[in-house]
């Protein structure tokens, strides 16, 4: 089978040849943008060989004036792909595709509405301290905050659909907001939910098929229920949210499951051998199975761990 239709046979919980494979790294910072990121990606699907490409998306929304109250929300701008950051990735993105092979089921990288709003003010307040600025912001003056994220969220929908213009297959939709320590369930519903599936929706009109990245801890996996028909491949924290694969394809039973290797920098994994590599994915298929699955990680891989340790997990699969 062509890596494609792999996934799509896993999508569909069809017969596969062998159990497909996804995984990605961060690139060192020398190589987040331009050409240096484009023969670094090429070079990462050459070593690795997975079966779903995904190209990576350091090109953030920028800042654009400092935010210390909700009024303070009105600097961000309408964003389309003719902005400066959605203009250079999808520059990249172009460049990647032209040369990337074609069999693979290829994705670009979307950082949902609660990444992509805190961006540009992150830098300034810190990682923690800017979502608890974003949540307290909405409970103190929700509209201009909505307005600015909706805005946000037009943009990120036209950045979807230059995604499959160019000819990815689908994104991997990187959610936030689903942990129970930031938003209550009444405000997830109202502020996160409709702006997450309205970026899923557009993509899906747009011919993209979605996998739906919930990552990060205590997250309420109850909130994304209604995300169902947004996606054909869900994901997310089986280490870092203690959801197990099984319990998980309970509550995602549409389309394929992702997951089931911890992507910590002290994981099997990433220190591994390959020995102890090839037992970990015994484990995993021996709880989940051969259909409608596909390998890969809680999330991201760290910078600077060795492509040959993901490489030895996608020839292993090839032979189990």
């Amino acid at each position: 089978m062509k890596k494609r239709d792999r996934v799509f046979a896993a999508i569909k919980h069809e017969t596969v040849d062998h159990v497909p494979a996804y995984f990605t790294t961060h690139f060192t910072k020398d190589k987040h943008f331009d050409d240096p990121a484009v023969e670094e990606h090429l070079r990462f699907y050459e070593e690795v060989n997975p079966d779903i490409q995904k190209i990576m998306n350091e090109n953030l929304v920028p800042y654009f004036g400092m935010i210390k109250t909700p009024d303070d929300w009105k600097c961000i701008p309408k964003l389309d792909r003719n902005s400066d950051f959605m203009r250079r990735q999808l520059e990249m993105v172009k460049k990647i595709f032209d040369r990337m092979d074609k069999d693979a089921f290829n994705i670009g990288t979307l950082h949902g509405i609660v990444a992509s709003s805190i961006h540009p003010i992150e830098w300034h307040y810190g990682y923690e301290p800017v979502r608890e600025l974003l949540c307290a912001h909405l409970r103190e003056k929700k509209e201009p905050v909505l307005d600015a994220m909706k805005r946000i969220a037009e943009g990120l929908c036209d950045l979807a659909r230059a995604y499959m213009e160019i000819g990815l297959d689908g994104i991997l939709y990187a959610s936030l907001g689903g942990e129970r320590h930031y938003f209550t369930d009444e405000e997830f519903e109202e502020y996160i939910a409709p702006l997450d599936k309205l970026i899923l929706q557009t993509a899906k009109e747009a011919g993209g098929h979605n996998i739906l990245h919930m990552c990060k801890q205590n997250v309420n996996f109850d909130r994304y229920q209604s995300y169902k028909g947004l996606y054909e491949i869900s994901n997310w924290g089986v280490y870092e949210a203690h959801l197990s694969l099984t319990e998980g394809r309970a509550c995602f039973p549409d389309g394929a499951v992702l997951g089931g290797l911890s992507n910590q920098p002290d994981s099997v994994l990433c220190q591994g051998s390959r020995e102890e590599i090839e037992q970990e994915i015994d484990k995993v298929l021996a709880e989940v199975g051969r259909e409608g699955f596909i390998l890969g990680t809680d999330c991201t891989i760290p910078t600077g761990v060795s492509y040959r340790q993901m490489r030895i997990a996608t020839d292993y699969l090839k032979r189990v």
